[in-house]
């Protein structure tokens, strides 16, 4: 035994300095990622090349990769919108600092785009496409998610619908392309098409989505880039993308926006003073006894400035490789009408597993908000206008104490209501929940890893419910002694796709070859419910027909694209999409949609290669058509008839029963279809530090969706909802964006953007007629008084109006209008038509500039050539508006200071003006204080933001900015100050 002991201690000591030879020749590699301005970059991606060893950088850039084995590593680092980096690494003990500095990819001419089911690196598309990510959203106090990307893309016009909490937008996407069909973008959130029916109880169906929560925004404009869309893209496609886990450790984040909301500007009214000295000037003595002693400025009684809290958390990371994201938010928004408010509380879960070696990629997506909704009265704002300022808020009354115009005992019925009363004496309340989401597998084939096959299942749910109260006391009720009403919603979209795409690059023919195959099924149900209303008392004032109203529509679909790509130079694109909708009667239920485009990267070629002058150059041009179907019922190709209201029953014994009456079909409705031509260019100078693109588009509709006039008896009423007529778009549009100064401590780049888009109707009834025209708009006021028509050779909606004649000083004559037919008398043939809403030209600017750890930015838009019509003036601005024949005193615009009519003169086009204007709507100042301890990576980042800052513009209206072209009870815009906290940890 002794002798073997040297041996056994030899084995002992050889096998020791082999676990210290191991343990010596186990590493780290770590280091920290940087942009260009050498400031830390939190959540780029870090790799260990070839391994599944990926994690994110922390809030303050740094990465870490532990016990790698002795050798030489690949490390790639890489963040959107940066050009990735990869450096080598030799770990043997110890470890190994890594720094990558990261330079800007001003093109991102690699990115991969979100496009119709599936990607493609922005180089290589075929079509009109453009792309907002988080770090270009419009800062600031943002509640609905379309106003991140106000201004920031050619051709999209965004108008808030006012300034009520979660009111959103009117979006427009190449000026649309209907008159009675919806001229909104389908709007897809990670693969769900999101349905835009508005949700009863909630100021607006985008209201119940977190914009916190959003990651991009993809544009599709052209017919090639929509058409895998079918029949619900003639109006472009936004995709959107939320924000995903990343990997390794949690990352969390905790931001606050908290703002204070100001009216900027009342509608111009007379003061107190000067509706007495008028009326002591003009009236009789009556009139003047109804003189009060207050100066009560009315807007200033129903406005307020609003309070905003806008407060989101999330954690980001992986847990055993699974990547995850959970976020909350929590938006408290008060309105500028006193009482007005919102609150939303949301959620959203998103994880992405994978399975088999990862040809297996499951993505679960789930976003759920609820909110509560106080809606002030808005009609407060019309009232406001008009009451008269002499009187006070509050009187010893039966009427809540409000001081009302009365006639006896009771409210006067031609008088303005007190606007402070409308809004405290109704309580309308509205309650909403809204989920949506979807999971998705895409499975790579085990023996064709080319070969991909996906499924998306999803849904999006939503129900409202509310109530609105107004007491038997309150004036504004005084003919039905009260009101209470329930109300109550729900709809419920179904989507399931699925879809085969094989991609393959062969080296041998320098080509690569990309197509994809698919199905879709989508099925909507809408229920909205009945109930029975009330007076203030109790006593029952209606019983509806029936307890609820049930739509229903389907939509089954297939689609295909083929992408051929040769030698990365020449791409050739065709889509085509069937879709069979329960709108259509069976012999026009199917609509088809194809698509053709082409593009030439001129920069792959030889001769350019050599050129110092561009750093991209591509030539696309494509073909397309969509289709609609959104301007018609699901079953308005059907004979149907709708029960009348209780007033109208017949009696059988003890028993009243409705009368039904039916109701005018077309049972060859079919889909409107349009068609779009365009040519573009994308270019880059200076290495990248300038680029943009160019685009010329047309735009053809036929078989509009628009409800026309019929001759009586052909029908079951006067008015039919048919396939008729054609209108055209043309316009064109381009961008450009400058890095300005690309150094170590500073960063300056602008972008932007300009388009000019021209609307006109060619034809509007069954037989081709030039003089036709369809009311498209009515004003307040003059009772069924039609401005806005849609006619032939016009844009629709056009104004049509007398010419004013005015007389030497330049003041309008009263009923005195041009005879512009020359028959010697003025009538309804010397109305023409004079401008329109459309503006000519729109423009979007925005800036950024950076200084180490400070950050200043700005966005700014512009329209040209837009009109719109004074209503508060042609309305109210008379005479014996002031001095009313009621038996009451009103108010009225300062413009009557000018006009002195004694009667409206609505169709003037004295009322219309120039609305052309130039805005700021953001500018905001940050500093990144950075780590705050060194114990932990807790990052700080502080941001002050003003929206709405100014308005250049000749309009003295509310606001300028009109989708409709009317101003008249415009909830005003408000100016936002904005306080912003952004805690890394």
């Amino acid at each position: 035994m002794k002798v073997f002991y040297p041996i056994k201690l030899c084995m002992l000591l050889l096998f020791a300095l082999g676990a210290l030879t191991v343990a010596a020749q186990t590493g780290s590699v770590s280091g920290k990622i940087f942009d260009d301005a050498n400031m830390p970059i939190p959540g780029a991606t870090v790799q260990v090349v070839g391994t599944q060893m990926v994690m994110p950088t922390d809030a303050n850039g740094n990465y870490k990769f532990s016990n790698l084995a002795s050798g030489t590593y690949t490390i790639s680092a890489r963040y959107l919108g940066f050009t990735a980096q990869s450096l080598t690494a030799t770990v043997g003990s110890g470890n190994v600092v890594l720094n990558f500095s990261l330079k800007p990819d001003l093109q991102n001419l690699s990115e991969v785009v979100v496009i119709g089911y599936g990607t493609a690196e922005k180089k290589n598309l075929t079509g009109s496409i453009a792309t907002v990510n988080s770090k270009d959203f419009q800062k600031g106090t943002i509640t609905t998610p379309e106003q991140l990307i106000q201004g920031k893309v050619a051709g999209v016009t965004i108008v808030n619908n006012g300034g009520r909490p979660g009111g959103g937008s009117v979006i427009r996407i190449r000026g649309g392309a209907s008159l009675n069909a919806s001229n909104d973008p389908l709007i897809v959130v990670d693969g769900v098409p999101f349905s835009g029916s508005s949700i009863g109880n909630a100021p607006n169906p985008l209201a119940l989505l977190n914009p916190n929560d959003f990651e991009t925004f993809t544009v599709l404009k052209d017919a090639n880039a929509t058409a895998i869309y079918g029949s619900r893209a003639s109006n472009g496609v936004i995709l959107i993308t939320t924000k995903k886990g990343g990997s390794g450790a949690p990352v969390f984040n905790f931001s606050t926006n908290n703002s204070i909301a100001t009216v900027i500007k009342n509608v111009d009214v007379l003061s107190a003073d000067q509706i007495r000295s008028y009326v002591n000037a003009n009236g009789t003595t009556a009139q003047k006894a109804l003189l009060g002693n207050a100066n009560t400025n009315w807007q200033d009684e129903i406005f307020q400035n609003a309070f905003t809290s806008d407060n989101n958390f999330s954690v980001g990371g992986s847990f055993h490789n699974v990547p995850y994201r959970f976020s909350a938010g929590y938006l408290d928004q008060q309105g500028l009408l006193i009482t007005d408010k919102l609150t939303r509380a949301s959620g959203a879960l998103s994880i992405s597993p994978n399975f088999l070696s990862n040809h297996l990629k499951v993505e679960l997506n789930l976003k759920g908000a609820l909110t509560e909704s106080h809606f002030a009265n808005d009609g407060a704002i019309s009232s406001a206008i008009q009451f008269d300022p002499t009187q006070p808020v509050h009187a010893t009354n039966s009427f809540g104490n409000y001081f009302e115009w009365t006639q006896g005992a009771v409210p006067n019925p031609n008088a303005p209501r007190n606007p402070v009363a409308l809004i405290r004496l109704q309580d309308n309340n509205g309650k909403a929940a809204r989920s949506f989401g979807n999971i998705k597998f895409d499975y790579s084939f085990h023996f064709l890893p080319e070969l991909h096959a996906n499924l998306n299942l999803g849904y999006d749910n939503n129900t409202g419910y509310g109530f609105t109260r107004v007491p038997n006391f309150a004036a504004q009720s005084a003919s039905t002694s009260g009101f209470f009403g329930n109300r109550k919603n729900s709809e419920s979209n179904i989507v399931s796709e699925f879809y085969l795409n094989y991609a393959k690059n062969v080296s041998s023919i320098n080509s690569r070859f990309d197509a994809t195959l698919g199905y879709g099924y989508y099925d909507n149900t809408a229920k909205g419910y009945n109930f029975s209303t009330y007076k203030g008392t109790g006593e029952l004032l209606t019983t509806p027909v029936f307890p609820y109203s049930l739509e229903q529509n389907k939509l089954l679909s297939y689609y295909g694209r083929v992408v051929y790509t040769l030698a990365e130079k020449y791409i050739l694109s065709g889509t085509m999409r069937a879709d069979a909708s329960s709108k259509f009667s069976e012999d026009n239920r199917w609509g088809y949609f194809p698509s053709a485009g082409f593009t030439w990267r001129i920069i792959g070629e030889d001769f350019m290669k050599a050129s110092n002058t561009f750093s991209d150059l591509k030539l696309r041009l494509s073909y397309g058509e969509t289709g609609n179907k959104d301007g018609i019922g699901n079953y308005d190709y059907l004979s149907k008839y709708y029960a009348n209201s209780n007033t109208g029953q017949y009696q059988i014994g003890d028993t009243f029963y409705n009368y039904y009456s039916p109701a005018a079909y077309d049972p060859d409705l079919r889909w409107e279809t349009t068609t779009t031509y365009n040519a573009g260019l994308d270019y880059g100078f200076a290495k990248g530090r300038i680029y943009g693109s160019v685009d010329a588009y047309y735009k053809k509709t036929k078989d509009l969706l628009s409800t026309v006039n019929i001759p009586v008896g052909t029908n079951f009423s006067n008015l039919l909802t048919t396939n008729v007529g054609n209108m055209e778009v043309r316009g064109i549009e381009g961008s450009i964006n400058f890095a300005v100064i690309q150094s170590e401590n500073t960063t300056w780049d602008f972008g932007f953007n300009v388009a000019y888009n021209k609307r006109k109707i060619t034809n509007l009834t069954l037989n081709p007629d030039p003089a036709s025209k369809i009311g498209a708009g009515d004003i307040a006021g003059g009772t069924g008084t039609t401005l806005k028509y849609n006619s032939v050779n016009q844009i629709p909606g056009a104004f049509f109006v007398y010419k004013q004649v005015y007389n030497a000083g330049g003041a309008p004559l009263e009923g005195v209008f041009e005879d512009l037919n020359g028959d010697g008398i003025i009538s309804t043939g010397d109305q023409y038509f004079y401008k329109s809403p459309d503006p000519n030209l729109t423009f979007g600017f925005n800036t950024n500039f950076n200084y180490k750890k400070w950050s200043v930015n700005t966005v700014l838009r512009a329209n040209i050539g837009n009109y719109a019509y004074e209503n508060v003036s042609s309305n109210f601005g008379i005479r014996t508006n002031i001095l009313s024949p009621s038996g009451i005193i009103n108010n009225t615009g300062a413009d009557f200071l000018n006009t002195n009519f004694q009667t409206n003169q609505y169709l003037s086009d004295y009322y219309i003006k120039n609305a052309s204007f130039l805005k700021m709507d953001n500018i905001g100042i940050s500093y990144n204080v950075g780590r705050l301890s060194k114990v932990n990576n807790s990052t700080l980042r502080i941001s002050a933001n003003c929206q709405n800052v100014f308005v250049l513009t000749k309009f003295d209206g509310l606001d300028p900015e009109l989708s409709s072209g009317i101003d008249y009870n415009l909830y005003p815009r408000p100016r936002t100050y904005t306080l912003g906290l952004n805690v890394g940890f």
